[in-house]
Parts: C-alpha cells; sequence; structure tokens
C-alpha cells in the first residue's frame, strides 16, 4: 500500500442526503472551506509578525438552511465527535462558556450578533476530509464555512478579513481555542498556486506564487498522529515569555524588534524572541524567492532552520516531529519542518515529486522503529478558499 494517500474528498450527493434525513427539508446551498497548512512562521501572528499559509484541497463541506428563529441545529458525520448532533439557542450563548464542537458553527452567529448583525437561525450538517488532531486547522475550517454560509444566507455584506474574523471570534470566545487570524484567513483567503504571506499587523495579504508542479516538486505533509494539542500551559508560557520579551525591549511586539536588541535578555526570553523574529524574517525571505522567480528548491533550508529554532529556541516540537524532520531531509527532501502551534501535529516536506513515496515510506519505517504511531502522508496542493459549491 501508498504511504502517500490523499485524503478522500466527501460527496456533495451524500452531504444533502444526510441533511434531508436529519433535518427533513433540502439545504439552501452547500458551502466548502479548506484546512490549511502554514510553510513559515510559528507563533508570530500573536507577535505582529509574517506568516506563510496555504489553504489545502481538504477541507470542510456545509450544507446549511436558513430557520425563522434564533435555533442552531448541527449534526456531523465525524466518527471522533462523541456526540454527532447539537441544538444551540443563539440567545444563550455566552463569552467563554463553550458548547462543545457546536462552538465552532454556533459561536459564528454569536459573534455576527455582537457586530450588531440580525442573525437567523440554521440547520447545519458538515462533513469533512481534514485530519482532525493535525494541526491543519479543521476548526478553522468548519467555523469559516459555517460563516460563509451565514454570510450569504443572511445577506450580509462583508469583506473576506471581516468573513475570517467571524470563525476566529467564533474560536477564540466560544470554542475557548486561543487561535490568532491565520488559520481563518488561509481558509477564506486561500488562492489555488499561491501561498499567502500574510502581515498579522496590518492584515494585508499578499498572494505568493507558490506552483511547485511547475517545477516537479511537491510539498508532503507527514502527520505524525501525535495529536496536536495547544497545551494550555505551554502555550501560554509561550504567548507570556513574549509578551515579556517586548516589555524588556521597550517595544509594542516582537516584530518591532530585531535579534542584535536580545543582548542582556535572560536566556528564555531570548530563546524565545529569537525564533518569532528569525522566523517571521524566514517568512519574508521565503516570499522573496518565490516572488523573483527563484528554484523553489531554495527555501529547503530555510524549512530546516525553521525546525531547528522551534526545536532549540521556543520548544514546541516532540521526539516524533524532531525524527520525521530528520528522517525526510536524509531520505531526499530538500528540508522540513514541523508545522503549525506545536507539541505534535505535522512535518512538512519539500520533495521531488517522483520522491514523495520514498520520503513517506522512509518516515514511516523510522517511526515505527522507535514505536511511534505509524505517520500518514499526503501531498499538499495550494487551493481556492471558502467558497458556495451549490
Amino acid at each position: 500500500m501508498s504511504a502517500v494517500r490523499t485524503p478522500a474528498p466527501r460527496s456533495v450527493d451524500d452531504l444533502e442526503a444526510t441533511f434531508r434525513d436529519r433535518f427533513d427539508a433540502a439545504p439552501d446551498g452547500v458551502w466548502f472551506a479548506p484546512g490549511r497548512v502554514n510553510i513559515m512562521g510559528e507563533h508570530t501572528d500573536y507577535n505582529g509578525g509574517f506568516v506563510l499559509p496555504i489553504a489545502l484541497a481538504e477541507g470542510t463541506w456545509v450544507a446549511a438552511r436558513r430557520r425563522d428563529d434564533d435555533t442552531v441545529r448541527l449534526h456531523t458525520d465525524s466518527p471522533d465527535v462523541p456526540d454527532p448532533s447539537a441544538s444551540v439557542h443563539l440567545g444563550e450563548l455566552h463569552d467563554g462558556e463553550s458548547v462543545g464542537w457546536a462552538s465552532y458553527a454556533a459561536g459564528v452567529g454569536w459573534a455576527a450578533a455582537q457586530r450588531g448583525f440580525d442573525v437567523p437561525g440554521l440547520d447545519i450538517a458538515v462533513t469533512s476530509n481534514v485530519p482532525t488532531g493535525a494541526g491543519l486547522s479543521s476548526s478553522a475550517a468548519l467555523s469559516c464555512g459555517t460563516a460563509r454560509a451565514w454570510v450569504d444566507l443572511a445577506g450580509w455584506s462583508l469583506t473576506d478579513t471581516e468573513v475570517a474574523d467571524l470563525g476566529r471570534d467564533a474560536e477564540n470566545h466560544i470554542a475557548g481555542a486561543p487561535t490568532g487570524l491565520m488559520d481563518q484567513l488561509a481558509s477564506v483567503c486561500g488562492r489555488s498556486g499561491h501561498a499567502m504571506q500574510i502581515d498579522t499587523r496590518s492584515v494585508e495579504i499578499t498572494q505568493i506564487p507558490f506552483d511547485l508542479s511547475a517545477h516537479g516538486l511537491a510539498l508532503l505533509v507527514i502527520d505524525s498522529r501525535a495529536p496536536h494539542a495547544l497545551v494550555s500551559g505551554e502555550y501560554a508560557e509561550r504567548r507570556r515569555s513574549c509578551q515579556e520579551a517586548a516589555a524588556a525591549l521597550g517595544v509594542p511586539a516582537l516584530r518591532d524588534a530585531t535579534v542584535a536588541d536580545l543582548d542582556g535578555l535572560p536566556d528564555l526570553l531570548l530563546r524565545r524572541a529569537r525564533h518569532v523574529i528569525t522566523d517571521s524574517a524566514r517568512v519574508e525571505q521565503v516570499a522573496a524567492l518565490l516572488t523573483d522567480g527563484s528554484d523553489p528548491r531554495m527555501i529547503g533550508p530555510l524549512l530546516n532552520q525553521s525546525h531547528l529554532s522551534m526545536r532549540d529556541d521556543f520548544e514546541i516540537t516532540v521526539p516524533v516531529t524532531d525524527l520525521i524532520a530528520e528522517t525526510a531531509v536524509r531520505a531526499g527532501a530538500y528540508g522540513a519542518r514541523q508545522t503549525g502551534g506545536g507539541f505534535g501535529g505535522c512535518v512538512i516536506a519539500l520533495v521531488d515529486q517522483d520522491a514523495a513515496e520514498t520520503v513517506a515510506e522512509a518516515c514511516v519505517a523510522a517511526a515505527t522503529a522507535e514505536n511511534f504511531n505509524e505517520p500518514a502522508s499526503f501531498v499538499a496542493v495550494p487551493s481556492d478558499g471558502a467558497r458556495r459549491i451549490s
């Protein structure tokens, strides 16, 4: 069996049939929102820095129908959800009070109400092929797919950034997930064949050419299957350290500092700040290489540098992702790094197209030899953002 297995897309016909079965009516439409993988720039977003994600071909499909009350009824076919059906009254949602997995969808309605919109209820059925727990923003795909559906059905006039912001507020305030805006912007604003250089301070998005196949290359995503979790204490420590470093340097955020400024900081704060500053700079370096027509293979060393920075300075890698990144490079990848918030999740590897299988097999062999879970790999294809499909 191949070690590279693309997640199968979901059937819109099946989703519509599920909707009719659950809600005794046809949906008003079906929307799709992608997951994302970040090429460069980890933990730079809440420090005002740069990030470089792509939207994936994998994502979440949302069938929705407008209601005449404030009820949101939801159903998912996800086997990872203990209770696949939920019902929420929007008027009963409160900041900081989660309603389980339904928070990512129903929370969008709460966020819209906070902005003064007249928010109708919805019936919603969802299906997804984004691997959960892998740090590929399956939650942002759900919140942004729902946001796009709600905007269309309610007739709100919103920019793409405002749509993404609804998704972020749902995650931050109702689901209790401490995300920045990168995941939602990537899900909403993705463009086929491009990566997005996002200035998280100005929220300016620059579409960067990222057509690897034209160069005989592929971006291999290797899911370590070590569940990605933004461990509350660890994540809070990283944010706190960054804030303390910025305060000690007398700058609003680490975006405003340079590595040369860090002399004299305590070792922990120095290392945390150094990762943020250098990873944000690597985003700009990668974007410049891709924009000026350089061979994309040249970004490989920057991927390797980023992984070492996350491992040694920010300390958010885990033994299995370290092993996978090292193995991928030994097996022929031009560069590899853990991607996402850390403490598990996926590694990305820049490989020749015809070497993807070899690299993936090497990573399986290395991980299982050390009694880790068997990794699962697929090729990431830069794709379009959230949209209505029927």
